[in-house]
């Protein structure tokens, strides 16, 4: 937060004042609020701006983070040890509200999904509010006739799985109410195709991502989704051996950068492939507009997608991520945003690329009980 009006104190304030024991108590100013006693009072900071002012704060009994989802880990770590009042049978306490937005934001994995057992996790939405006003009701009506795809993370604490702006988001909903995303097992006899988008090895490298998929007549079966960040050739390569990913089941497709050398290892990702034993293809760069049409390609195949959910599962979250940048004063579309889901988004687009329909292709062979017809 930027300054108090960015704040809880005015949610405080209302709270207060609507319970008439507690506005009896407390004098609510401009800009403060304080007990009459002078036992008990309000402050109120921001943990992205001026974090480091909470350690000079004594004898803080309790501390409530509100909008917590996009908190960082590193205010968490100095934040928690000032919370180091205690007594007998009791201590500071640290309330933290959110509305739940990314799987991996640090504040799901710190507090929702920690196993200690002085961590409470209560879920609440709508239905729990007995203030709930008719005119919000109207809202969510209208959101979920209107904004199906992102009904569930605004009304009923799900994740977001597209945000607005998002390219896919129409396609994943649409995906969702046909049922092709589910349980889609990968034929032993088929190709498996793998598109990638490539990383690098130093502390601030782009991630590496892989998309598995097979090409069976008009359709095309994602069957699992790899991403890792900062790691050398050779971890693709495990994770490839471990997936049963070997060079006689399965081909590589790489971005045009795929020849350009390893800054750490000087070896290029197509050469060490190669010397893996997996045949390689490196896809042309498209030039001016590539992202766009990656993205057009995208949304033109995607009626033809099959998706096992178990395996692609953070991959479709970064597809119903992945939005364009706006210059909202002139109303302009930038392109694509570069954030933590453009990787996997990147590599989703090369596959669409990369794929050609089965008149223009070599067919795969047609499989029988006993035999391969090639």
């Amino acid at each position: 937060m930027n300054s108090l009006e960015d704040s809880s104190l005015e949610e405080v304030k209302r709270a207060i004042e609507e319970e008439p024991f507690l506005s009896s108590y407390y004098d609510c100013g401009d800009k403060y609020i304080k007990s009459r006693d002078g036992r008990i009072s309000f402050s109120f900071a921001g943990l992205d701006r001026n974090i480091a002012s909470i350690k000079s704060k004594g004898r803080l009994l309790l501390c409530w983070v509100d909008e917590a989802e996009p908190v960082p880990d590193e205010a968490w770590v100095t934040l928690i040890p000032t919370l180091r009042e205690e007594g007998t049978g009791w201590n500071a306490e640290l309330w933290v509200t959110w509305n739940p937005k990314r799987k991996n934001a640090p504040v799901e994995g710190r507090f929702r999904f920690s196993t200690d057992e002085m961590i409470k996790v209560v879920p609440l939405n709508w239905r729990d509010n007995p203030k709930f006003p008719e005119k919000l009701e109207r809202e969510r009506q209208r959101d979920q006739k209107e904004r199906p795809e992102q009904y569930a993370h605004i009304w009923e604490g799900d994740y977001a799985t597209a945000i607005t702006g998002a390219y896919f988001a129409q396609a994943l909903n649409q995906a969702k109410v046909e049922n092709r995303i589910g349980r889609v097992a990968a034929d032993p006899l088929m190709t498996i195709r793998l598109f990638a988008d490539i990383g690098g090895t130093g502390a601030k490298a782009d991630n590496f991502v892989f998309w598995a998929a097979q090409f069976i007549g008009r359709e095309i079966r994602v069957v699992n989704h790899y991403e890792q960040q900062g790691q050398p050739i050779e971890a693709h390569l495990n994770w490839l051996r471990s997936q049963g990913y070997t060079p006689d089941k399965a081909q590589i497709w790489l971005p045009h950068d795929g020849d350009t050398q390893d800054k750490v290892h000087d070896v290029s990702y197509r050469s060490a492939f190669e010397a893996a034993g997996y045949v390689v293809t490196v896809v042309p760069n498209q030039g001016k507009g590539a992202a766009m049409l990656r993205v057009e390609a995208g949304r033109r195949l995607f009626p033809a997608m099959w998706f096992n959910h178990a395996t692609t599962e953070a991959g479709l979250d970064a597809l119903g991520w992945y939005h364009s940048k706006r210059d909202e004063t002139r109303g302009i579309d930038l392109g694509p945003e570069h954030d933590w889901a453009s990787h996997s988004a990147d590599a989703f687009g090369l596959m669409c690329i990369a794929y050609e329909l089965p008149s223009n292709r070599k067919p795969e062979p047609i499989q029988y009980r006993h035999r391969t017809i090639a």
